[in-house]
């Protein structure tokens, strides 16, 4: 799937030189946490969030500066602190650069892209202009709304123990497992160790994961990487 197939089409958006209380009753109003900022051509210009509207000097709520951020903190973040709290336009306040993503993007880039940045909404665009907004619900509207996989043959223990296998060596995490699999009548038993609970959950939830698996019964026991079995 692409941004295109999930994003938001109805898009509010707001003027650079629109006043900070604009923005904060527009937000408000229609129930949105975030504004894309465009200029009179409808070019992109920025991003408004209620984030960037908490620090406010006029409800006291403006980042405190300790004597030591004020003397080495750097000079361009204590002015865009400033600049969020003192700031009465919009264009004094939004996020910019602006990270975005195309509608065509998949949606791995576009997950991807916010656990890069910290950010909980991308704009989307369409030939300098945008066109929709995608957001974290957005991925989670996405997850509930798949189809679910059509139901396929039940293959037997020792074709369910090899796709299981086969798919454990292939994962980027596996390396350092010890494990065996043990199928009978589709119930799948795991033993073995792993460096840490992750590792040992991560097999369970792959094993579950292969159509035809009834249930897993996991036996694998954490034991860090340098302590020895003898």
């Amino acid at each position: 799937m692409k941004a295109a197939d999930i994003m938001t089409t109805s898009v509010v958006c707001i003027r650079p030189d629109a006043t900070v209380l604009e923005a904060a009753r527009l937000l408000l109003g229609e129930r949105i946490s975030a504004l894309p900022v465009v200029d009179a051509t409808g070019r992109l210009q920025g991003i408004v969030s209620e984030g960037d509207l908490i620090h406010r000097a006029e409800i006291g709520s403006e980042k405190s500066i300790s004597r030591w951020k004020a003397l080495f903190g750097e000079d361009a973040t204590l002015a865009r602190d400033y600049l969020k709290a003192h700031g009465r336009t919009v264009a004094d306040v939004m996020s910019h650069p602006v990270v975005m993503v195309e509608e065509n993007t998949e949606l791995s880039v576009v997950a991807a892209r916010m656990d890069q940045f910290s950010i909980k909404r991308l704009p989307v665009m369409r030939a300098g202009k945008v066109v929709g907004i995608v957001s974290r619900a957005n991925l989670l509207q996405a997850l509930i709304s798949a189809p679910a996989a059509p139901a396929a043959p039940t293959p037997d223990d020792a074709t369910l123990r090899s796709q299981i296998l086969l798919k454990l060596d292939r994962e980027p995490w596996s390396p350092s497992l010890v494990h065996n699999i043990i199928v009978q009548d589709g119930n799948v038993q795991i033993w073995g160790h792993a460096d840490s609970a992750a590792q040992c959950e991560a097999c369970r939830v792959l094993a579950a994961g292969i159509p035809g698996v009834k249930a897993v019964t996991n036996h694998m026991v954490v034991i860090p990487r340098g302590v020895y079995m003898w």
